[in-house]
């Protein structure tokens, strides 16, 4: 048993914990005079930041400057870790909700959190279902002004490279006629491995490719669409720490 494995459990994994229990209590607490997610939002990037603090993760940042605050995206990233999450609401400062698959809003607490910030609940296991929560999620960011973040795998990476895309996330920016953001993150499986508890220092890196517009296309080109930002997030983790 490592120092590093003790110091993991005996100390940081309490610190998450303890993190989680207190701000998900907050965000339940302002939750009913937050119609539009936003103070939760503002709450779970405040939990974000604590996780990555205990875990003792660096991160860089290359491209913020892509994104415009007030505009509205389908952010797009790869999928690796747990750790993914804490590092996107950190650094990725658009006013954006999880389309998430919906064995997630099953999750005690953490569920209920999830659907009470707005974000969407999509059934993978019913194409016919899952296209009419896209389209409807698209109609939401027109008409309120959202973001979607949307990880393109379905699912976290079990070899840390990109595994095949699906095509809800390019439906999705056609439907809402919004750019979407590829985006690539490194390192983050060193910090907790995909099947691991164990939370550990390490050295991210979070790159924002340029927003990719979506106005004129028609839901046929969704396949297209769905290889380029495969291509774009593939190049950019290749660039590494660089």
């Amino acid at each position: 048993m490592t120092l590093s494995y003790l110091i993991a459990v005996l100390v940081r994994a309490p610190l998450i914990i303890l993190s989680t229990i207190v701000m998900g209590s907050i965000s339940l607490v302002v939750a009913p005079w937050d119609t539009e997610g936003r103070k939760q939002l503002a709450v779970a990037r405040a939990w974000a930041r604590s996780l990555l603090w205990f875990a003792g993760a660096k991160v860089r940042v290359v491209g913020a400057e892509k994104l415009a605050p007030h505009v509205s995206y389908v952010v797009c990233p790869n999928h690796v870790s747990y750790f993914d999450t804490p590092v996107l609401l950190t650094y990725v400062l658009v006013n954006f909700r999880f389309l998430a698959k919906k064995e997630l809003f099953a999750i005690p607490f953490l569920g209920g959190h999830l659907k009470r910030a707005g974000n969407i609940s999509v059934p993978l296991e019913d194409p016919r279902g899952a296209l009419k929560v896209l389209s409807a999620a698209g109609k939401a960011m027109k008409e309120r002004g959202l973001s979607m973040l949307v990880f393109p795998e379905g699912g976290r990476s079990e070899t840390g490279s990109l595994s095949e895309f699906k095509d809800g996330a390019a439906y999705l920016a056609i439907k809402g006629g919004v750019p979407v953001v590829p985006i690539a993150i490194v390192g983050v499986g060193d910090i907790l491995p995909i099947h691991s508890h164990h939370v550990k220092p390490g050295q991210v890196t979070l790159r924002i490719g340029d927003p990719i517009p979506t106005e004129g296309l028609t839901s046929s080109a969704r396949t297209e669409l769905t290889a380029r930002i495969y291509n774009e997030i593939l190049a950019m983790q290749r660039l590494g720490h660089s």
